[in-house]
């Protein structure tokens, strides 16, 4: 590997050649592929846009994630900036190098919305965000170009096989009991992850917000059908129930916990109890004050845009 590395090496710092020139509108770049950033787009999507979109895209985005927060753990590859000193590190990064998170997430997030809204515009946009956000590892000194393929490469793969899959999937999950779903929802995550006996804080995360987001699902889709917010200031009213439940949640538990916030189960638990109301709590609040427009009647009742309850992932017809 030393060699590979080595080139990396040359290649960022010839990128860093344009410092500080770039390191502004660089380090906006990489924003774009943070955790906050995706803590905000994700749900806007769910709530604003395409219920349906926003799940599938959801739940392969988590569990990608996970997958990323474990190949870097196993592979353990160093950061360029702890290789070589003459790197210099224009923004924080913990953990090892390889694949690249941000490069994956931007292979997956963006790769999948091109493919499901096929606009040659948006698909432009999206491949030079892809590219973009890539570039911008490298030249921040976080990533080694071989980090950014491997990521790459993780991205485009996790997202053929679910973009192959997808629809066999939701009529596999669609077919089970609706308590077997809400178990196996809650429980999938938190057993793949006590199977990697050392997981990271992002694979902990990870997990827990896919086993609150898909255990509440199916309850959602029995109880309350959720589509998307009304046009107009109901879209506003989304973003202040969804945000400020969330920024409530997450403060009002970690200080209930005080010092034990930090163990591992109670760090599950705060995030599955993230993702449930992202999933369940929100759109429930929304149908409740008339604020969404639903798949049906929130109290039952037949209307042509019904869906079948045992089919969380199931297209609005």
């Amino acid at each position: 590997m030393t060699p590979i590395l080595n080139w990396g090496v040359e290649v960022i710092l010839w990128c860093q050649r344009f410092s500080p020139a770039l390191d502004a509108p660089f380090r906006v770049l990489t924003w774009t592929g943070e955790a906050a950033f995706y803590i905000l787009l994700l749900p806007l999507l769910y709530w604003l846009v395409d219920r349906s979109t926003a799940v599938r895209l959801t739940l392969l985005f988590l569990a990608s994630a996970y997958l990323n927060a474990v190949a870097k753990a196993i592979l353990a590859q160093p950061r360029p900036f702890a290789y070589d000193p003459r790197v210099l590190m224009l923004t924080s990064a913990t953990g090892g190098g390889l694949p690249s998170g941000h490069a994956q997430n931007a292979v997956v997030l963006w790769g999948y919305l091109a493919l499901r809204w096929k606009r040659r515009l948006f698909t432009a946009l999206a491949a030079l965000l892809i590219v973009l956000v890539s570039l911008s590892r490298v030249y921040l000194g976080v990533h080694f170009p071989t980090d950014i393929l491997g990521g790459w490469l993780l991205g485009a793969l996790g997202l053929a096989l679910f973009w192959r899959y997808q629809d066999r999937l939701a009529a596999a999950w669609g077919g089970l009991p609706f308590g077997l779903q809400v178990g196996a929802g809650l429980a999938l995550p938190a057993v793949i992850l006590a199977l990697y006996a050392e997981p990271t804080g992002d694979a902990l995360i990870a997990a827990a917000a896919l086993a609150g987001i898909a255990g509440t699902l199916p309850l959602e889709r029995r109880w309350v059908r959720f589509r998307r917010a009304r046009w107009g200031w109901a879209m506003v009213a989304a973003l202040g129930i969804g945000m400020g439940g969330v920024a409530l949640l997450y403060l009002s538990l970690k200080a209930l916990f005080g010092e034990a916030a930090s163990f591992a189960a109670l760090r599950f638990l705060r995030y599955a109890a993230l993702g449930a109301w992202v999933m369940f709590g929100v759109p429930w609040a929304m149908a409740r004050l008339g604020l969404a427009v639903l798949d049906r009647p929130l109290h039952g009742g037949n209307n042509k845009n019904e869906v079948n309850a045992n089919s969380p992932l199931k297209e609005p017809r």
